[in-house]
C-alpha cells in the first residue's frame, strides 16, 4: 500500500508563492533553508534546491520511471535538461521585457531537444517537459504575447504534454488562467 502520510513541499511555481518571499528572509526560516529560497521539502530532511527536490521525490515515492527514468541514458537526458533549463528556459518570461535570449532559447528547445523525438527527452513524458510547460504557460499569463503563436512544434509538444496530464494540466494553471482572462479582458 501506498505511503499515505502527510507530504508538505513548499515551492516557487506560481507567483503567489513568489509573492510570499520575503517570509524567506526570516530568522525562522533561514534556520530551515540557509539558501533563503521558497523551495523547501520537509519530511524530516531538508533539500533546498528545486531540482534536488524533483530528483529527490520520484526516487522516494513509487512513482512511474517515464517521470526520472531508472535506465542511466534516459535519465542523463533528463539530467541534461535540468542542468541547462535553470539558465536557459527560466529566462524566458525575462526576455520578453528585457530583450533577452528568449527566441534563441525556443530555437534551442525545438531543434535540440525536440528534435526527432514527442518529448523534450525521449518518447515518455518527464520532469523536464513539466518544467518547460510551467515556464511557457507563465510567460503566457503575463498576457504580453503567446510566444509559442508561431511555434507549430512547440504547439505541438505542448498539445501531447496536455494530453498525457489529462485534467491535472489544467487544474495546476487554474490561476494562470485567470490571469491570461484577466489581460486578454484589458486589452
Amino acid at each position: 500500500m501506498a505511503d499515505r502520510k502527510a507530504l508538505e513541499v513548499y515551492l516557487d511555481l506560481s507567483q503567489p508563492c513568489r509573492a510570499i518571499q520575503f517570509h524567506t528572509r526570516t530568522p525562522q526560516y533561514t534556520k530551515l533553508n540557509p539558501m533563503q529560497m521558497v523551495d523547501n521539502y520537509l519530511r524530516g530532511k531538508i533539500l533546498d534546491s528545486r531540482d534536488a527536490i524533483l530528483k529527490y521525490l520520484p526516487r522516494k515515492y513509487n512513482v512511474p520511471s517515464n517521470w526520472y527514468p531508472c535506465h542511466l541514458e534516459r535519465r542523463a537526458r533528463v539530467d541534461e535538461y535540468t542542468a541547462w533549463h535553470h539558465t536557459n528556459t527560466t529566462t524566458c518570461g525575462q526576455g520578453l521585457y528585457h530583450g533577452g535570449k528568449t527566441w534563441v532559447t525556443l530555437e534551442k528547445l525545438e531543434n535540440m531537444f525536440l528534435k526527432r523525438q514527442p518529448f523534450l527527452c525521449g518518447d515518455d513524458i518527464s520532469l523536464a517537459d513539466l518544467l518547460v510547460v510551467c515556464e511557457l504557460m507563465q510567460v503566457r499569463s503575463s498576457g504580453v504575447r503567446d510566444i509559442l503563436k508561431d511555434r507549430p512544434k512547440l504547439l505541438s509538444w505542448k498539445s501531447r504534454v496536455q494530453s498525457a496530464l489529462g485534467d491535472s494540466f489544467d487544474k495546476a494553471h487554474t490561476v494562470l488562467y485567470r490571469l491570461w482572462d484577466r489581460s486578454n479582458a484589458k486589452l
